[in-house]
């Protein structure tokens, strides 16, 4: 007889408090497998996106879906908050799945490769959500999971993803295709020629400046990437490691790990039943200085997360109901914090002197948890906001993360504290060292903060 699979429902029924349980899981510092760390050094390669050109490795750390058949349009439509009027073969978009309850549950790029035919690129929370619908509704779909490396490294995946950012992009693009090629619009595809491979491309600036994703079969990745590196170096091109990579982020604004919001609620029981245990979303972590008994009170709406202008009521999907309740309440905005530089130099001065030390600040990527939620406080040390994703970024020379504040501390210029390190000395993360909690004053900014990247944006929401 077959030992019963333990559920995520089991977990949330065998423990007294969830937060508690994810706080102290056994996961630390989110891993981005197979990538060298870093391949110059990490500051030499941030520059590289804002100064010369840069190439991501994006074929590793996410999980991949491949969703195929006569349904798969309306599946994909009923799970996501998007609009898909006008969607057609050789379009991408981020697609934003929420629960019943209009609650994130994470969020994809979905790439609409041929009639019948798409897949979707990110973290496992939308791909899970999706299979469970899929079987749920009994549509006609088939479905191919090929799952992140954090999970195995050493198995092969489909398909290579490359990313080539920065202001010498598009020179080196066209030399790779050996002379001019119709460039696609923003999120959408066509093909180019590398190293002799025609190869798909998506235009897409991840790092909020110019440039677009290629990708194929898996086996020609390394003939690719080495015509990238081997052509890129007369345009000062960086290979950018695993360190440099997951700080693209702080200069574009986007919040990449919001806790999937699904610990909670008889909705989502079965959904809860259905996954196991050893999910993306029962083995990670919790970490930050902001902690509450009630898990849901980590949960996010998409006008935390800065998405609702692609929320559309247009079509019917999970968490419509709840949303359209929601739309004319207040909402909390999208923000970035920037670190008081003094303060960053205490809580590091503290480190190498006599008595109680700040949390480590890791660089150039801070998370030492999978979702980070850390307090960020008014002069009256009332709670205003969160701070989300964090680290440090040399070409603004700031220590950055991307906040969520209340309407009313939203406006760039406004002085809040963020509370850096956890409640008690510390959970029992391997990635948490005893220590107090320090003040940082931070400074209210726009989103994208880089001036580059807010006008890449909005010569491409323009365009």
């Amino acid at each position: 007889m077959s030992t019963p699979v333990r559920t995520l429902e089991d977990v949330v029924n065998s423990v007294s408090s969830v937060t508690e349980y994810l706080y102290n899981n056994q996961t630390g510092a989110r891993v981005y497998p197979v990538v060298l760390p870093e391949y110059t050094n990490w500051r030499d390669e941030q520059r590289s996106w804002r100064e010369t050109v840069c190439l991501f490795d994006l074929s590793y750390h996410m999980s991949d879906l491949y969703v195929k058949g006569p349904d798969a349009f309306r599946l994909l439509s009923s799970v996501t908050i998007n609009s898909f009027k006008g969607f057609e073969p050789g379009r991408a978009k981020q697609m934003v799945a929420t629960t019943p309850d209009g609650y994130v549950i994470g969020d994809v790029i979905l790439f609409y490769l041929d009639k019948d035919l798409f897949q979707f690129v990110g973290r496992p929370s939308v791909a899970n959500w999706v299979e469970f619908q899929a079987q749920k509704g009994g549509y006609q779909v088939e479905l191919e999971r090929d799952e992140w490396s954090v999970s195995d490294p050493t198995r092969p995946r489909k398909v290579f993803r490359y990313q080539v950012q920065g202001p010498r992009a598009g020179e080196l693009l066209q030399e790779l295709n050996g002379g001019p090629f119709d460039k696609p619009k923003f999120f959408h595809m066509g093909w180019i020629t590398v190293g002799g491979h025609r190869v798909r491309i998506l235009h897409h600036g991840m790092s909020g400046v110019e440039g677009a994703e290629i990708f194929g079969p898996a086996e020609l990745g390394p003939e690719v990437k080495a015509a990238i590196m081997e052509t890129g170096r007369k345009y000062g091109i960086r290979h950018v490691g695993s360190r440099a990579y997951a700080t693209n982020t702080l200069e574009s604004g986007w919040i990449p790990s919001p806790l999937p919001a699904v610990y909670t609620g008889e909705s989502l029981r079965e959904y809860r039943q259905w996954l196991p245990a050893t999910a993306y979303e029962g083995v990670g972590s919790l970490g930050g200085s902001f902690f509450s008994r009630n898990i849901e009170d980590y949960y996010l709406t998409p006008w935390d997360l800065g998405y609702g202008h692609i929320l559309k009521f247009d079509h019917d999907f999970i968490g419509r109901e709840a949303l359209e309740k929601k739309a004319s309440q207040p909402h909390r905005q999208k923000v970035t914090l920037v670190w008081n530089a003094e303060d960053v130099s205490r809580v590091m001065a503290s480190w190498v002197s006599r008595g109680p030390a700040g949390k480590y600040i890791e660089m150039p990527l801070s998370q030492y948890a999978t979702w980070m939620y850390d307090k960020v406080l008014n002069a009256n040390g009332e709670m205003v906001g969160l701070s989300t994703f964090c680290g440090y970024s040399w070409n603004e020379r700031s220590m950055l993360s991307l906040g969520i504040m209340n309407p009313e501390y939203a406006t760039p210029g406004t002085e809040v504290v963020l509370i850096w390190g956890e409640e008690g000395g510390g959970s029992r993360k391997p990635s948490v060292e005893p220590h107090q909690q320090m003040e940082i004053r931070a400074t209210v900014a726009p989103v994208p903060y880089a001036e580059p990247a807010r006008q890449y944006r909005a010569a491409v929401r323009g365009g």
